[in-house]
């Protein structure tokens, strides 16, 4: 195991264990224990009470963070012609359509976001290998399969992002940088967990918000109260 440095031991030291932290607490405290010379991601990791194994469990969906994601969000757009100039307006970093697929075919996937038009995704399916396991297909349910490109592009780069439970119960998102104000990580977290909520599985039983972690890239997790309201 890997020793800790001092800063690291310092950042572990202020964290209660035992505590349960409200967001504007945790929110404080990230910004004194994250030591990175760069301007650190910080995530929530949200454990729920379903099995994601069960259809009727899953849960996915988007969110649009008030405060946006700190991050440039790099957009492919694969469009046809007539919508090109619609995408390059919105913001969309790579716009094109053949080109893009083939260089995707051979391993380029230097994105954030894919977005795209219902009727490309057929182009796309043969793809799935390539873009699956880095969460990059679109997805008509998260708003990346449509014929509105200019207001998906847009959304996306104001700061929507879209978030799934993994295979253990847990959904991890950004919900910013370590630069922004405790006010706006609150801000941003309370939109994502309120989201959350609304989309608890009517088949879910038992406690559905089992536990809420915050941390920012490096730094020891922060426990949040599960009771936001």
């Amino acid at each position: 195991m890997a020793r800790l440095t001092k800063k690291q031991k310092e950042a572990r030291a202020k964290v209660d264990r035992n505590k349960l932290y409200s967001l504007e607490e945790a929110s404080a405290l990230l910004k004194e224990i994250t030591f990175t010379k760069f301007d650190a991601s910080v995530d929530l990791a949200v454990r729920l009470g379903v099995d994601p194994r069960k259809a009727n469990q899953m849960v996915r969906g988007v969110v649009s963070l008030p405060h946006g994601t700190g991050k440039d969000m790099k957009v492919l757009a694969l469009v046809t012609p007539d919508k090109e100039a619609e995408a390059k307006d919105a913001g969309a970093d790579y716009v094109g359509l053949d080109e893009y697929l083939q260089k995707i075919k051979e391993g380029w996937t230097d994105v954030d976001v894919i977005i795209t038009m219902p009727s490309v995704m057929g182009k796309l399916g043969p793809l799935g290998r390539v873009l699956g396991p880095r969460g990059l297909m679109p997805n008509p349910k998260t708003g990346t399969v449509t014929m509105d490109v200019a207001k998906a592009v847009s959304e996306v780069k104001a700061g929507k992002i879209d978030f799934r439970v993994d295979k253990t119960g847990i959904v991890h998102a950004p919900i910013g940088k370590a630069s922004f104000s405790t006010e706006k990580l609150v801000g941003n977290a309370n939109e994502l967990l309120t989201t959350l909520l609304k989309m608890k599985p009517t088949a879910s039983k038992g406690t559905y918000m089992k536990s809420i972690f915050m941390s920012s890239t490096m730094s020891p997790s922060i426990p949040i109260d599960t009771k936001i309201g």
